[in-house]
């Protein structure tokens, strides 16, 4: 599984819409399928730019909030 952000607006396979902005945890087919209709970006973890994108970074994020290790 993978955590990536959106860039538009998607609905799941269970039917549950998620918002462009919004972080979901994905498969790697999903996330394949999510790459190639343009509604997360090609770079690694979804970024738009081509970077990694470390999830939220407001006060209650505990994981990495950069793109180096």
């Amino acid at each position: 599984m993978v955590y990536v952000k959106l860039e538009s607006d998607w609905t799941d396979g269970d039917g549950i819409a998620h918002s462009a902005g919004e972080s979901v945890d994905v498969d790697a087919a999903t996330l394949a399928v999510l790459q190639a209709e343009g509604i997360v970006g090609e770079g690694s973890g979804g970024g738009k730019d081509g970077t990694d994108w470390a999830g939220p970074t407001g006060t209650n994020w505990a994981g990495p909030t950069s793109t180096t290790p």
